[in-house]
């Protein structure tokens, strides 16, 4: 059961990380809990790399709830500019503001224009941007999801905002953080991120959890299935984890799996109902009909050699 908020500058060990997000249903072992602990002590961010699906993301959406702060996320992507993440300008409401202006004072020279059109309620706030707002009684937790699809240039960008949790606006002029902004970085590692980047961050690889550990997220996640149901789904995944696929499963479909089968009333695995369902942990056509037949058998027979008599 979560208690009452942790303010941000009130984290005291360790066990209170682990106790914190364990009330939020987010299983977390101890040396994640360390790097979560210390990224809020020293005031760093936090880069998290692991396979999609193994709980990066949630960790700054539990954290968020835990002290009360608002979340903002920066979903990155190829093409990411600063525009996007960081400002821009509202050109429509400027030129708006240029005709009301001809219209009472007539024709007006550039500096006159730069005054009036480049203040702040100009300014379209990006995440980036909006995240530098957080303060000691307003934190903020800025999630900067999937950074290895962001281009490289927005990468060296990012090295500098996060250096010194400020953004120079030419217009208006540098804007500083009060407080810098509790930062959970996330990659997939589709690409390497830069060595630059990463000496700005403290570090943690979030590997596929164990059988046990998945076991206990599943019953915290979907408390309604039955106990007899959790070990199997739970085991069935594990062993799919040692077939050649495509793409694996991750916590996140392991979660999406056992909901669907309490959805359809189910109170253990059985082959029939398996291949049915494979589309909700199994993402690629390819790795659906590899495991037709006997394949699927096999993991439903070795998934219930896991269920704990």
């Amino acid at each position: 059961m979560a208690g009452q908020p942790v303010g941000v500058n009130d984290w005291k060990s360790i066990d209170q990380v682990v106790q914190e997000l364990s009330a939020r249903n987010y299983v977390i072992e101890r040396s994640l809990a360390t790097a979560v602990f210390l990224g809020l002590k020293l005031q760093k961010p936090l880069l998290l790399e692991g396979e999609a699906g193994v709980g990066k993301t949630e960790i700054a959406k539990v954290l968020a709830d835990s002290m009360n702060a608002r979340l903002i996320r920066l979903q990155c992507y190829e093409g990411l500019d600063v525009s996007s993440a960081v400002y821009e300008w509202n050109y429509a409401r400027q030129m708006l503001q240029i005709r009301i202006m001809e219209a009472s004072r007539g024709k007006m020279n550039e500096e006159e224009e730069s005054q009036e059109l480049f203040g702040p309620e100009f300014l379209i706030k990006r995440p980036l941007l909006q995240a530098l707002e957080s303060s000691n009684e307003n934190p903020t937790v800025l999630l900067i999801d999937e950074l290895d699809r962001a281009d490289e240039e927005f990468e060296a960008f990012l090295l500098e905002v996060l250096s010194d949790f400020q953004v120079t606006v030419p217009e208006i002029g540098t804007i500083r953080a009060e407080r810098p902004p509790v930062v959970i970085i996330t990659s997939n590692r589709t690409r390497e991120i830069h060595d630059a980047l990463k000496r700005r961050c403290l570090y943690h690889w979030i590997d596929y959890p164990s059988l046990d550990k998945e076991y206990h997220i599943l019953l915290a996640k979907v408390p309604e299935a039955p106990d007899l149901l959790a070990q199997q789904v739970v085991g069935f995944v594990q062993e799919l984890r040692k077939v050649e696929l495509y793409k694996l499963p991750g916590v996140a479909e392991t979660i999406d799996w056992a909901e669907a089968l309490v959805a359809l009333d189910q109170r253990d695995l059985d082959e029939k109902v398996v291949e049915e369902t494979l589309g909700v942990i199994l993402k690629y056509q390819e790795d659906v009909e590899k495991l037709k037949g006997d394949k699927v058998r096999s993991l439903v027979a070795r998934a219930k050699q896991h269920v704990k008599k």
